[in-house]
């Protein structure tokens, strides 16, 4: 079919078209192919998230990206012919872009261009349900967005409630749109204001109850965790911040009430004006009493999940609290088998088969942090009661802090509540 035919026939096509997209690495020197490969997979499942099918990834291997187009002028070259070719709406690259990059690009390939932290931004825009998350995204996304205003510029169209085109609006709309940018910016700022003042007074009255918060990298499964301990019917899906509203519940274990909540899910590289902007929900973090981080162990690379967390606990002041490990997703992995077990298996059955040693981490998790980690499956129910009996007895150390004079057998009505702003 000619190029003529297929965009005569995409007229005549009512039906909604799902978007494409292709994907752009630049391989640094100590990378290696499998966490290439890994951060490929995530940024594809972030781009399926936003509503974009991934149909081809491209990556070079470079000590440093090209300070005009990120990648080389050969590489540029090559992903033209592709998206033009088969008409791609889109090009995502899997770090920032500067905003001398992003116009050179948009100006190169005539398309739509993200970068990491513009796919995160729109992802949490699309996402967001309460008045206050929205406001965090708009801002830290106009934030993100003002000095990378293009001729070519799509995203803000969406914004405007139009399809977006390919063609400029010319410099003066562009600095229509800035002068506009900045008034919103303004606006944003004295909302959040208004709204953290709101949160502060909420926080104030939650003193002297023992306050739990779910951390833990996107999509390891916090929220069907967090359903599981008060039997309630929070979004959970296998898609990455499938929520990103802060989620307040009071709950009651073995007669000692304490308040939960379940917080934003990190990831690699987590865009700083976003970082920034959730104030409320790392609030929630910051004030928690105990953290309990969810880890999805069936992912290859939970280990660097694990480092990502820790470091973005650092990051905002709260990496010394008690921490509860929770190893969830059991179910999908198999224990590490006997010498002799081993022997009778195959090396093709030993290489596709995701083997963990339970006792080696529980043992190495345990003197790290000083609590026993849990290992479960929130999902299919496996060892709940364990999980159950290890937050209990956290939970009451935490009570016992506050009330040291608290008696085991006293009885507690509350029950569990939504607390959400």
């Amino acid at each position: 079919m000619s190029k003529f035919s297929r965009k005569l026939q995409k007229l005549h096509d009512t039906s909604p078209k799902e978007e494409t997209a292709v994907l752009v690495s630049v391989i640094r020197q100590n990378q290696s192919a499998l966490e290439t490969e890994e951060h490929l997979e995530e940024l594809s499942f972030l781009a399926e998230t936003l509503g974009a099918k991934t149909v081809y990834r491209f990556t070079q291997k470079m000590e440093r990206p090209d300070i005009r187009t990120f990648v080389g002028k050969g590489k540029l070259e090559e992903i033209l012919a592709y998206i033009t070719h088969f008409e791609v709406d889109m090009v995502i690259f899997d770090d920032d872009l500067s905003p001398s990059q992003m116009r050179n690009l948009e100006d190169e390939l005539k398309v739509k261009i993200y970068d990491r932290s513009l796919l995160i931004l729109d992802i949490f825009l699309k996402r967001a349900q309460s008045a206050q998350a929205k406001t965090q995204v708009e801002l830290a996304r106009f934030q993100y967005l003002l000095p990378r205003l293009t001729r070519m510029w799509t995203h803000l169209e969406r914004q405007r409630g139009g399809t977006g085109t390919r063609g400029g609006s010319g410099e003066k709309e562009i600095e229509t749109d800035k002068r506009d940018i900045r008034t919103k910016i303004s606006l944003l700022k004295e909302k959040l204001k208004e709204i953290d003042i709101q949160g502060e007074t909420q926080r104030k009255s939650r003193k002297g109850v023992v306050r739990v918060a779910l951390v833990g990298y996107t999509n390891v499964g916090k929220s069907t965790l967090m359903n599981l301990i008060t039997k309630t019917d929070i979004l959970a899906e296998n898609k990455l911040f499938a929520t990103v509203d802060s989620t307040v519940r009071k709950v009651v274990l073995d007669n000692v009430p304490f308040l939960l909540s379940d917080t934003v899910g990190f990831i690699r590289k987590l865009p700083t004006h976003l970082i920034e902007s959730f104030k409320s929900t790392l609030d929630e973090i910051r004030e928690a009493d105990l953290l309990v981080h969810v880890v999805d162990i069936s992912h290859p690379h939970f280990e660097d999940h694990i480092a990502v967390v820790t470091q973005t606990l650092n990051d905002i002041k709260a990496g010394d609290k008690p921490i509860l490990l929770v190893f969830n997703k059991i179910d999908l992995v198999e224990t590490m088998p006997s010498e002799e077990e081993s022997m009778k298996m195959t090396e093709i059955e030993l290489a596709e088969t995701r083997y963990v040693d339970f006792k080696a981490l529980s043992d190495f998790y345990e003197k790290k942090n000083g609590i026993k980690p849990v290992f479960m499956a929130a999902a299919s129910g496996g060892n709940v009661e364990g999980f159950r009996q290890a937050l209990i007895t956290e939970v009451k150390k935490q009570h016992r802090r506050i009330y040291p004079h608290y008696l085991e057998d006293e009885v507690v009505t509350w029950e569990a509540k939504d607390l959400d702003h």
